[in-house]
């Protein structure tokens, strides 16, 4: 039997007080008495009390009598009630003894359990946690982008990013650039590299310390960032705030990101051609495609990589200055130049002389009507095309397949999830990166593929899933560099179809991707942008800047492109670190009579 006194001290909410009604009554009764002894001791004599008929006086005592019978009554009354409650609460202290003799020890038994709990191996944890605050779907730089942001405004945070490929979240730019110019025999596998600089970086963002394991997130005190890597999400539950992932293992979330980027393209003419085409044929976007073309670079005798564009021409001039006397390396593509699309035809026709002097030759105007596999080669049909191994680098397909379960609206000019200009899709869902088609407040709806675009809108994205609710206002920029010697940065609306003026000076040693680098101390040139206020102080020049002339030398210089007569976008050639001037000209809007001053701004002539 426990002890009124124990269950006290270990249940306060089983002590036992006396009810209201038994206070009243106690109360009433007290009153009464001290009324009658009032009117016996405070009153006069019973003969000076009465102011009746004689006799009277006898009321008073009558009176008492009645007094005394209440208090007598509620005296029993009260007795009697404390009796039935004493042996009421005597009963529940008999019930709670009998119930932790058929329990014993429950609540200890319950606090071993949780201390079990928060000590059990991670192997005996699940391996995908139920529950994560912050789901982001994609290991891409966007993921981890919004990872940071999220972290930075909520320290405490859990956030947990599911990838389906097998690695931590990665840079994707020194795959077609830097990797390639490695002096590392084992750079595969280290995936180190040295900038133009001569500095040394992984393309890992974080090495795998930052992180904590999928198992482990759920019990982190302080939160943290989880990566679950060769998962797929398959299903979004928008109204249940749910995903199932290709397992069929479900995960609930608070907030959800999705950051799922894109597909290479391939042409059909390759998917058309067969099992022995398409296994020698490369669709660059990954790790394991960098390690998987890098092997075969020192295999086979000739590469042809399709497209001119920025990938193109950028794994172009690598592997041909890298092999240039053990690998043949072969560029094919419809436009007239390197990067057509992009560049005025003649800094395209410039671009393409430089690019052939890596060691690449380059075949212009060059349409793939049909691929097959002969004697051992591929058999490209364009002129005398054989090769080995097939580079195809002919864009990109965001991807959207999460789109119907989540009910998410995809562009059909664009491509893409449609954002509002707060990146938000749905409640509580976010997209960045790739695949977001996002309504820029100055230059309309657009799509953007590159680096920059997905730190900046990752960035943002993590911002407003913890409340932040800022609209996407960035001008985000986007680079490119043919080897060491030569590249441009470039932002806004960057189209060959659109009029451009163009205003180029003599460069000097310091106009180069490598000077850039030096400068900036990294690499991946957005990392060293701010927000600064770009300056309108324009510094004086020797001569007046002017268009340049065909067959000139494009040294350095600055070109803008105009939609009604509004710059709408500028690509700075061998100009670095200009880039907040470029951003306040767009977002100003205005219409500038003569571009040759506003390309002072930049301070092209500068020694």
């Amino acid at each position: 039997m426990i002890s009124a006194s124990d269950t006290e001290k270990e249940n306060p909410e089983y002590v036992w007080k006396m009810p209201t009604h038994f206070l009243h009554l106690s109360r009433v009764g007290s009153m009464m008495v001290q009324v009658a002894a009032l009117r016996w001791t405070g009153f006069p004599s019973r003969a000076q009390m009465s102011s009746g008929a004689p006799g009277s006086g006898g009321d008073n005592l009558m009176y008492i009598l009645f007094v005394g019978a209440a208090c007598l009554g509620g005296g029993i009354y009260t007795y009697r009630s404390l009796s039935e409650d004493k042996k009421r609460y005597q009963n529940r202290l008999a019930e709670i003894n009998s119930r932790e003799q058929k329990f014993p020890k429950q609540p200890l038994v319950t606090q071993q359990t949780e201390s079990t709990a928060m000590e059990a191996p991670v192997d005996a944890l699940p391996e995908i946690p139920a529950h994560a605050p912050y789901l982001l779907i994609g290991g891409g730089t966007a993921s981890f982008a919004a990872a940071r942001s999220i972290r930075a405004r909520d320290p405490g945070a859990r956030v947990l990013i599911v990838s389906d490929e097998s690695d931590l979240p990665y840079m994707r730019p020194p795959l077609s650039k830097e990797l390639w110019f490695s002096d590392d025999p084992n750079v595969t596998d280290t995936l180190r590299f040295k900038q133009w600089n001569g500095k040394e970086r992984s393309i890992y963002f974080q090495p795998p310390s930052f992180y904590v394991s999928p198992q482990e997130l759920p019990r982190v005190e302080n939160g943290g960032v989880a990566v679950l890597t060769g998962k797929k999400v398959v299903h979004v539950d928008v109204r249940g705030n749910k995903v199932r992932l290709n397992d069929d293992s479900e995960i609930s979330y608070d907030k959800c990101l999705v950051a799922t980027g894109g597909t290479p393209r391939n042409l059909q003419v390759i998917e058309r051609a067969g099992e022995e085409v398409q296994k020698r044929t490369t669709l660059f976007r990954k790790i394991e495609d960098f390690r998987s073309l890098e092997k075969i670079s020192r295999e086979v005798k000739s590469v042809t990589i399709i497209g001119g564009g920025f990938l193109g021409s950028e794994l172009a001039c690598a592997m041909g200055r890298r092999c240039k006397s053990s690998l043949e390396v072969i560029q094919i593509f419809p436009e007239k130049g390197n990067m057509g699309k992009v560049l005025p035809e003649y800094l395209s026709n410039w671009t393409t002389e430089k690019v052939t002097k890596e060691g690449v030759n380059v075949m212009t105007e060059a349409v793939v009507k049909n691929v097959s596999y002969q004697d051992g080669k591929v058999v490209i049909k364009l002129k005398d095309g054989r090769t080995d191994h097939i580079v195809a680098a002919v864009g990109l397909e965001p991807n959207v397949e999460l789109a119907k379960s989540a009910g998410l609206e995809v562009d059909s000019d664009f491509g893409g999830y449609r954002v509002n200009a707060e990146l938000q899709a749905r409640a509580n869902i976010w997209v960045a990166g790739d695949a977001a088609c996002f309504y820029d407040i100055r230059l309309g709806r657009r799509r953007v593929e590159h680096h920059d675009h997905a730190v900046v809108s990752g960035r943002l994205a993590g911002e407003n899933m913890t409340g932040a609710n800022k609209p996407y206002w960035h001008q985000s920029m986007f680079w490119s560099d043919l080897g060491p010697d030569v590249g441009y940065e470039a932002i806004g609306i960057v189209d060959s179809s659109l009029p451009t003026v163009g205003v180029f000076a003599k460069a000097t040693a310091k106009d180069t991707p490598k000077a850039a680098t030096e400068q900036s101390g990294t690499g991946i040139r957005s990392e060293s942008e701010t927000e600064a206020v770009a300056s309108s102080e324009v510094t004086p020049v020797a001569a007046a800047p002017r268009e340049p002339q065909q067959g000139e030398e494009y040294g350095k210089g600055v070109i803008f492109y105009l939609r009604d007569k509004v710059v709408v976008g500028i690509i700075l050639w061998n100009v670095f670190n200009r880039m907040p001037i470029a951003r306040k000209i767009i977002k100003d809007g205005e219409e500038h009579a003569d571009l040759n001053e506003v390309a002072k701004l930049f301070n092209i002539h500068e020694d």
